[in-house]
């Protein structure tokens, strides 16, 4: 099997990927980056394509899908002081970019 060949893997972990790359793309990737990140992140959670066999299995690892959102919940006060400063500043650049433009 070829280099970069995605025989490997199952349906499943395409349509995975296939979720991913869109997601990528949406965030401002290349099609070629996000295919990358796409595969990268299932080769991550599943230890790469699945091969048949017993005794084959193992678990999957979840720890990259459910980061994504955790800095950006976090609480406005559980932030650390140079993320709150850079956040001040960049809502007072914010404000002062629209008033010159009016």
């Amino acid at each position: 099997m070829p280099r970069g060949s995605k025989k490997a893997y199952t349906s499943k972990q395409k349509r995975q990927a296939k979720h991913i790359e869109d997601g990528a793309k949406k965030s401002g990737k290349s099609s070629k980056r996000a295919a990358q990140i796409a595969y990268a992140t299932v080769n991550k959670q599943d230890g790469g394509g699945k091969k048949s066999g017993s005794g084959r299995g193992r678990k999957r690892n979840t720890s990259s899908s459910s980061a994504g959102g955790k800095a950006a919940a976090r609480k406005r006060t559980r932030r650390s002081t140079a993320a709150r400063k850079g956040a001040r500043t960049r809502a007072r650049n914010r404000s002062r970019s629209r008033s010159r433009s009016k």
